[in-house]
Parts: C-alpha cells; structure tokens; sequence
C-alpha cells in the first residue's frame, strides 16, 4: 500500500523542527505516535530516513532528496483546504497572500481590514517575506512581486511603481545636518543592507553607488533598518510613499537618489474564476494602485 500523506507531514515535521518533540508540538500529536511514524513510513520505503543517536536525529541523504517532495505535499493539502473552505459563489474561506516585509506589515493592513469588512467571512493567511513564493506549487494564492513574474499560467497586473529614496527623521536631521551630495553621506550614520542579494545587487546597478563598506548599520530585514530610520539612528532606504505618512520622517537627496521599483499582483490563472480570489485579488490591486499613485 502506499504510505498515508500524514506519514509524510509527519516526516517534513520531523525535518524542519529537528526532533520528536518539536514535530509532536507542531502536529498535536504524541512524541511515540511520531516516531510510529517515522517508523512506518521507513518500512514502506525500505531505507532510513533519519539516523539516531544520543544528540538526537540527523536526516540521511535519502531524506534531504525527499523533502521538496514533501513540501509539494504539504502545500498541495493546504491549498485543497483553502479550496474546499470557500466552495460556492459567495467570498468566504481562506486565501494565502505573500507580500515583501515593508509591504505586509506597513502597506497591507489597511487594505486587508477594508477588504475584511466588505466580506465578513473571508479568512486572510499573510506570509511576510522576502522570498518569491511559488505560485504554482501553490506556496501562496496571491503575491505581491516588486520583481516581475516569469512563470506562465500566472494571471498578472502591473499596479505602477512604488519609489525607493533616503529618507532620515527629522530629529537626525537637526542634529547632524542634512548632506548635500551622495558623496557626503560618507560624514553621516547610514543605514543599510548585510548581505549583498540578487535583488539588492540588481537595484544597485540602477542607482547610483553608495559607499556601502561605510554603513554604521546592517541589516537583513528591512523592518529593522526601517525601525532604525524611525529612531533617528540615520540615513535609509524607504519607499517614499511610506515617509510621506509621518511628518517626522524627511527625504535626504530626492534628486539625486531614486529608485522606482514596479510592482505587480499575481496569482495562478486556475484561481481568477472564483470568487474570493477574484475579491482579494482586485482589492489588492486597487489599494496597491492608490498607494503607489500617493
């Protein structure tokens, strides 16, 4: 017989928390069903998954090979559940949106908690991160991409350009001046990046070369350097749109330093005939619209 999915949820759990007790605490389950199993599904398969030992469960080769396998799985049975919740021809059930940090948490909200009031009975799942979802294995319903989409079978709209400028709070400002010249933020506190993405070196061939070994802050999250910037620490990259919200927040360089970043909401093609996907999807791309206009 071929092994039930919940061995292998079982098995992708195991892998991801790195032990017994973390996969029983995820799953709801008991330590010793776990390792019942585990020990199923190696039987079924006829090889090892996992070798133990007294620090606990390292996962062998054979195992690693599986996990995208099992991650397909376990994408594929969430995205049926969303599926079946909002069965019908009224917008209800569960839809998965993936959007960028800043985007998330800053721009989405206000457009969620309309979209909410509108439809009572539509449940939001909101993924925040930086990383591209895959649409079509079903890691999100619906994206918002400041980088444009390249898979077919994608349903796609361009919502404008959200800008990228220097900006510092006015309190910085005050205290150490405002700089005249790229060349001068060299003399400032600035906020940037700690490692070097493909994103982030495709944004710097577009703009012009900021010192970046000279940075007095780095960070990986873009929240982080946002909170930085919030806190008077210096000089950061934010979406223009976002300062003009707080008064306490200035552009630094506007002139010389822009960066339009377009921006699309996108999801799978098969999704665009129902109708909470359709009402999300819409939403998102007229408050996104409105927002990067602003």
């Amino acid at each position: 017989m071929q092994p039930s999915w919940d061995l292998y949820r079982t098995f992708l759990a195991v892998l991801d928390e790195g032990s017994l007790s973390g996969a029983a605490r995820v799953l709801a389950l008991t330590q010793p069903t776990v390792a019942r199993h585990l020990d199923a599904l190696e039987a079924a398969l006829g090889f090892e998954l996992f070798v133990r030992s007294q620090r606990g469960l390292s996962p062998t080769e054979a195992a690693l090979e599986l996990r995208p396998y099992a991650q397909t799985l376990a994408a594929t049975a969430a995205a049926m559940l969303r599926t079946a919740s909002g069965h019908g021809a009224a917008v209800k059930g569960s839809v998965r949106i993936a959007a960028s940090e800043v985007v998330g948490v800053e721009v989405l909200p206000p457009i969620l908690t309309a979209l909410r009031e509108a439809h009572p009975a539509l449940v939001i799942e909101l993924v925040v991160s930086n990383a591209v979802e895959n649409l079509l294995r079903r890691d999100a319903d619906i994206a918002v991409r400041m980088v444009e989409p390249v898979q077919e079978a994608l349903v796609i709209k361009r919502v404008g350009a959200i800008t990228l400028g220097l900006h510092a709070h006015r309190r910085y400002l005050d205290r150490h001046g405002v700089p005249e010249s790229l060349a001068a933020l060299r003399e400032h506190s600035v906020i940037g990046f700690d490692r070097e993405t493909p994103a982030i070196r495709a944004m710097l061939q577009r703009v012009p070369r900021i010192d970046t070994t000279r940075f007095a802050l780095r960070a990986d999250s873009d929240l982080a350097q946002l909170a930085a910037i919030r806190a008077g620490f210096g000089i950061g990259l934010c979406q223009a749109a976002l300062a003009r919200r707080d008064p306490n927040l200035a552009p630094v360089l506007p002139d010389a330093f822009a960066v339009p970043l377009a921006t699309w909401v996108v999801m799978h093609e098969n999704l665009r005939s129902t109708p909470r996907y359709r009402a999300v999807f819409d939403a998102l791309d007229d408050g996104l619209r409105q927002y990067a206009d602003a």
